[in-house]
């Protein structure tokens, strides 16, 4: 299955982005930290059109956390400014304006040689769907004015709001892109939630997952699903028949069965899924820099 979401709200939000950059001082980028490359929208080099950037890694409580530094010295190698965050309890988050104001210093300083006072930073703060920036902007600005949600497309609109007496965020949409040239990103950004979940096959997902475990996290594996022996991988078309013996054991443990003992894969493929996203199978990391796609 190809996955791929790009409802008309998107394109709007883009179009809605690029008339307002020349109002812009700074590009917040916030990325899932499970996903580190596939969550980073390849339209923000367009939208931000030169503008200094700042990269967030969000929900890192949520990732394997060798991953996540891995990440952070990746991007900080190629001169990106980044802070690792997790927008639900705060951690990370209190230094985030300082390092907007840092980056508008030049800014700051022609407006001045000129005689004009600097007005407060403008930021423009960029996401996919469902990566935690209402719950960001929320924690940034000390009370509740962008709309959270746990599915993507929650917030739908542009709003302009204050952080401070220092900063102003302006809030957009989660948007994506129009096509995934890659199939994983596509897997990837549907395992983590980024994508209407009427969209998806929960079956190719959980294979996915699953695969990956095998790969890197198989101590979990074993430990949330009971399992004694786990097969092991060879990369050849063998290794498909394991996973589904795979499936077929995991399914068996947590009781989905149909009518004569078979295993019911569709539900056993949205428990595997789901366990993912609520952190019951630990803190994993989908993809590493060395594998990096976009």
């Amino acid at each position: 299955m190809n996955i791929q979401w790009y409802p008309g709200h998107m394109a709007k939000a883009k179009r809605q982005m690029i008339e307002k950059i020349k109002q812009i001082d700074v590009v917040i980028e916030l990325v899932d930290s499970r996903i580190p490359s596939a969550s980073r929208n390849p339209l923000v080099d367009e939208i931000a059109s030169g503008k200094p950037r700042l990269l967030l890694l969000n929900k890192i409580d949520m990732a394997d956390p060798a991953a996540t530094a891995a990440w952070k010295s990746y991007h900080e190698r190629r001169g990106l400014a980044v802070h690792l965050v997790n927008s639900q309890t705060g951690q990370g988050t209190s230094s985030i304006a300082g390092s907007v104001h840092q980056l508008t210093s030049q800014r700051r300083k022609k407006m001045e040689e000129k005689g004009f006072k600097p007005h407060p930073d403008r930021a423009l703060i960029l996401g996919i769907p469902n990566v935690g920036k209402s719950t960001l902007i929320n924690r940034l600005a000390g009370k509740k004015i962008a709309k959270i949600g746990d599915r993507p497309g929650v917030t739908t609109a542009q709003q302009w709001i204050k952080v401070g007496k220092t900063m102003e965020l302006l809030d957009t949409p989660g948007i994506l892109w129009p096509k995934f040239d890659d199939p994983e990103v596509g897997l990837r950004l549907a395992a983590t939630g980024a994508i209407k979940e009427e969209l998806l096959d929960f079956q190719e997902i959980a294979f996915f997952l699953v695969q990956l475990m095998l790969q890197r996290y198989r101590n979990q594996l074993a430990e949330r699903y009971h399992l004694s022996v786990l097969p092991e991988l060879n990369r050849n078309d063998q290794d498909q028949e394991k996973i589904i013996g795979l499936f077929d054991a995991i399914g068996k443990s947590r009781g989905c069965l149909m009518s004569g003992g078979l295993v019911d894969y569709d539900r056993t493929a949205e428990i595997i899924v789901r366990d993912y996203r609520h952190q019951k199978l630990g803190c994993l990391t989908l993809e590493l820099p060395a594998e990096k796609t976009i």
